[in-house]
């Protein structure tokens, strides 16, 4: 391979650049202070007879190398430049990463130095880039072209490559990689105590501190739970009520710090002597002869029930009431709620829904609206960062309600457009959506995450339509239709398990308006669908043009402190919040909604 002393390159991040976007007259101010230059970059383009051939791909490879941060997984990539007369005019390369996941790309560019470039015997040049560094299991495009490149057409040679994954032995010595478990061997062995016990011993990871440990053995299951507690071998010991099988299952998962929950786990099978256990199957025989004829004497006995007692008694209503179950709630959660400001009556139902899980639920409720004063402290995405962080280490829930503001903002965000909202530039928080979305997209979309956040919409005044498309993967639910389920998957319990149905007094959609706070979230979502029949471009109103925008935030400035500092903060504390009344949370909404309104007017 060719080395390069005879020409340098530099790296830059891929940039987009907009045909709308100029520089004035050519013209740029290199007289600040602290300048030393500057310059306009302009693309390398030139007549199609006068640019130079392309290149020719040669391979797409990866490995591992060592940078300050440890043994990093690289892409090695080498190109071809063919040794024709275009050479004459060739002053470099660019060779351009593009991650399809997240559409991330890194670009790098070769300045040839033609006067030291010299073909021996007509070879070609391979020239290579390593060190660009890449994730397991992502797909990325590499595409490779010569400088400067034709006005028409295009001579660019391009590749998809799919990395793999954290096992497999090209990257398995990657940091990232080992902190996944790539190289842990548990070395699992299983020692039978007496014919009722089994000890299982393992080897424990440098990057895992918990373990679950299972067993399998015929339809025995059970699970244990283990710490390393800075031993290097652990050991798990199962009883049986019954005889072991001489055939067994064990399955232990890891818990390392890159995958958490979503590690990969180790089976293996153990197999016994059958000689050791045939007094167990004797006894295993013995009771399914029992079993047997039990089932078959109440056979028999329900026939002759049935002979001496004509027409069948109608049980469904008993049997129907039997597997419905009241829950009561044990457990305070806590819920942290993204929306957008659509309209003030839109903002209306948000704040009537708040209000509504905390008095009627006892649910502790995280919403910009209500901790305006710790937001303007910390700025916008402290706040959602802080908030996020704590909701991911406990069993706490992000509730996203989704609304026409929340698709128009998405789409705006994924064409470098902008949304504004006549709302939030009169509300004392601002934009706080499109904050919370460039956060928690990236981490929702990521396998395993999918339990922290719910999706729900207001059917009566929402469509399934408005829906960003990250978040279709999910279960979406209907407000008020499907609140209870909502409610149970922010208190992490299951409402239906085999034999019965739980369910909680009130909260279903036919009755949750039948309490105070029910009844005023019930007559919020009413006035806002009313004002939709009467006035179906509601939303492109709200819509705001640049020059509009700059109005409503000059009319608001001097009034932001002020609704900042009056704010009322339900989630700052779970003893402030017990001691709130319904009548309160009641009142400091209605305070909040009149403050907002005073601004728009």
């Amino acid at each position: 391979m060719t080395r390069l002393p005879f020409f340098w390159f530099y790296l830059t991040a891929a940039v987009t650049a907009s045909s709308s976007l100029r520089i004035l007259d050519d013209r740029l101010n290199c007289s600040q202070p602290g300048l030393d230059q500057c310059k306009i970059n302009r693309p390398m383009v030139k007549p199609r007879q006068q640019a130079p051939t392309g290149p020719e791909r040669d391979s797409v490879q990866v490995g591992v190398r060592v940078d300050k941060h440890g043994h990093a997984p690289v892409l090695y990539v080498r190109w071809k430049i063919n040794a024709d007369a275009s050479y004459k005019v060739l002053n470099g390369s660019n060779i351009n990463i593009m991650d399809e996941s997240t559409n991330q790309s890194v670009c790098v560019q070769f300045s040839y130095s033609i006067i030291r470039w010299q073909y021996p015997d007509n070879e070609q040049r391979t020239l290579s880039l390593d060190g660009v560094t890449v994730q397991p299991e992502h797909t990325y495009t590499v595409s490779v072209w010569n400088l400067p490149e034709p006005d028409l057409g295009h001579y660019r040679v391009s590749q998809k490559y799919t990395v793999p994954d954290c096992f497999d032995e090209t990257i398995q010595k990657a940091q990232m990689c080992v902190e996944k478990g790539s190289l842990w061997d548990p070395q699992m062995s299983a020692t039978v105590t007496d014919k009722k016990a089994v000890v299982v011993e393992f080897k424990a990871a440098q990057y895992s501190e918990r373990y679950q440990v299972s067993i399998h053995s015929g339809g025995f299951h059970y699970t244990k739970n283990i710490s390393k507690e800075n031993r290097t071998t652990l050991n798990v010991t199962f009883e049986f009520n019954s005889c072991l099988r001489w055939e067994m299952l064990f399955v232990i998962q890891p818990f390392f710090i890159r995958c958490e929950n979503d590690c990969r786990r180790f089976n293996k099978t153990f197999n016994h002597n059958k000689d050791n256990f045939s007094d167990c199957q004797s006894q295993t025989l013995f009771v399914l002869a029992a079993v047997a004829l039990i089932v078959l004497g109440g056979f028999l006995a329900y026939l002759r029930w049935k002979t001496f007692h004509k027409g069948p008694q109608d049980t469904s209503s008993s049997a129907a009431k039997g597997q419905l179950e009241v829950f009561q709630v044990q457990e305070r959660r806590r819920v942290l709620i993204i929306y957008s400001l659509d309209h003030p009556l839109y903002k209306n139902v948000v704040l009537k829904l708040c209000a509504f899980l905390m008095t009627k639920c006892g649910t502790e409720v995280v919403l910009d609206l209500l901790d305006s004063t710790r937001l303007g402290v910390l700025g916008g995405i402290q706040w959602l960062d802080w908030h996020k962080e704590q909701i991911e280490s406990s069993s706490d829930k992000i509730l996203i309600l989704c609304s026409r503001g929340v698709q128009a903002k998405w789409r705006a965000m994924c064409s470098d457009k902008k949304v504004f909202l006549r709302e939030d530039s009169c509300s004392s928080v601002g934009d706080m959506l499109t904050l919370s979305l460039s956060l928690i997209v990236p981490h929702f979309i990521c396998s395993g995450s999918y339990k922290k956040y719910i999706v729900a919409y207001f059917d009566d005044i929402c469509s399934e339509e408005d829906i960003p498309a990250p978040f279709k993967i999910t279960v979406r639910y209907k407000l008020m239709k499907q609140f209870e389920e909502v409610f149970f998957r922010i208190l992490d319990t299951e409402q239906h398990e085999p034999g019965r149905v739980k369910q909680i007094d009130g909260l279903s959609g036919d009755k949750y308006h039948q309490c105070p706070s029910g009844r005023a979230l019930h007559d919020a979502i009413e006035a806002f669908c009313a004002y939709q029949r009467k006035h179906p471009r509601w939303f492109e109103d709200e819509l705001l043009e640049i020059a509009e925008l700059e109005v409503e935030e000059t009319s608001t400035d001097f009034t932001s402190k002020t609704i900042s500092v009056n704010s009322v903060t339900y989630s700052d504390s779970t003893q402030l919040i017990s001691q709130v009344t319904a009548e309160d949370v009641t009142e400091d909404v209605n305070n909040i909604i009149q403050m907002e309104s005073a601004i728009r007017c």
